[in-house]
């Protein structure tokens, strides 16, 4: 049972595991949880686990997956239990922070390669999405849906329309394509022409900025996005910010050796450094003298989480420190997506193990099976003799 946002009041007096199969037509484990505002003074702060799975009378005869039932006497024992709120083998308690955790969400830093190579710009022409459907209506209409949508949408509406009004279920044509059956959503988007005009300016300010900046390799991702808004200023293109993004993202790959990617740099003395908390000491330019405060763009394929006992000794940072950065160095937490939760698991405090069969035990076992298996191999000899 796991809760990620637990009431804070203190209102859960115990949790009593009842047997399997008690209900008709479920076999699923049930529990009673007891409730109270008014929890006597010495159960606050503290929560009660009973087992009671095993104390049940069998039923004569099954009712669907009901095998069994609570007598008087399982649920006057059930009661005491309770009542008596002391330790047995049957009954646990806890203070309630036992149950508790912190969930933090573990960063990385983004690295990537950059290059603005032909085959990363082209994919910008489809950077509105619908790749397949776009790259087949560019086959029949051409740079007119970048540059002049308004002459080609007409036909280019009736191809949606022939594609919409298909008797093919499953939507595939009979090469594959996923381009027959367009929900009404998806076709409005391809007619749309400012998807079509965004994507062709994309594919217009990239090829200029290979012009000026060549097909060169840029192993540091910082030094290539700096070089390209300096070659954006001098030429004085304008784009979104959400746009140079889309550019950036296309011609750029993750790799793991390449330095981090900055996503924002804090004037000297505003902050101080705090790698835990992905805030990093860099030198400007490369110069000792002069170091700044940074935070590294996050990757979202290696965000995880962890979660931190709320009784861990030293708290979420020993944790951390112990658990997270021998093995991942570079790693941060963020706060601001921190929760706490509370998970309660039975079979965590009641499990007995079955102890292990002695080694006597088993070369008995053993030796049993062998003689066996000598009569039986007599037997066939013997048979075959006949």
């Amino acid at each position: 049972m796991q809760l990620l946002r637990p009431t804070c009041h203190d209102w859960l007096e115990a949790i009593v595991a009842l047997p399997l199969n008690l209900f008709y037509n479920t076999g699923i484990a049930t529990y009673i949880w007891v409730l109270s505002n008014r929890k006597p003074a010495h159960r606050q702060g503290r929560l009660q686990l009973i087992d009671a799975s095993q104390w049940f009378k069998p039923l004569r005869k099954n009712l669907g997956k009901k095998n069994c039932e609570l007598s008087p006497e399982d649920i006057e024992r059930i009661s005491r239990c309770f009542l008596d709120f002391a330790e047995t083998p049957e009954s646990k308690i806890f203070a309630n922070a036992a149950f508790g955790y912190w969930k933090v969400t573990v960063e990385r830093p983004l690295r990537l390669h950059s290059q603005l190579s032909l085959k990363a710009i082209a994919t910008l022409r489809f950077n509105s999405g619908d790749e397949d459907l776009r790259a087949a209506l560019v086959d029949e209409f051409g740079d007119d849906l970048f540059t002049r949508f308004a002459a080609v949408s007409a036909a280019v509406e009736r191809r949606l329309t022939d594609w919409s009004s298909s008797d093919d279920p499953e939507g595939e044509d009979d090469e594959g394509g996923t381009k027959k059956g367009l929900p009404e959503r998806q076709k409005k988007k391809l007619l749309d022409a400012r998807t079509w005009e965004r994507d062709g300016r994309l594919v217009d300010v990239a090829t200029r900025l290979r012009a000026l900046l060549g097909e060169t390799l840029f192993d540091d991702h910082n030094v290539f996005r700096d070089r390209v808004n300096a070659a954006l200023k001098a030429t004085g293109i304008k784009l979104a910010a959400a746009d140079l993004k889309q550019i950036l993202k296309a011609v750029s790959w993750r790799v793991d050796t390449a330095p981090p990617v900055i996503a924002r740099v804090h004037k000297p003395g505003k902050v101080r450094a705090d790698p835990l908390r992905g805030l990093y000491a860099a030198a400007v330019d490369g110069r000792p003298a002069i170091v700044e405060i940074v935070e590294y763009e996050p990757d979202a394929d290696l965000r995880d989480t962890e979660q931190v006992p709320l009784l861990e000794d030293g708290g979420i940072e020993a944790f951390i420190r112990r658990e997270v950065l021998p093995y991942t160095p570079d790693a941060w937490i963020r706060e601001d997506a921190t929760k706490i939760g509370y998970e309660i698991s039975f079979t965590r405090h009641f499990y007995q193990p079955q102890p292990l069969r002695t080694l006597e035990e088993i070369s008995a076992d053993i030796l049993a099976i062998e003689k066996e298996a000598e009569g039986l191999l007599d037997g066939l000899l013997k048979v075959g003799q006949r």
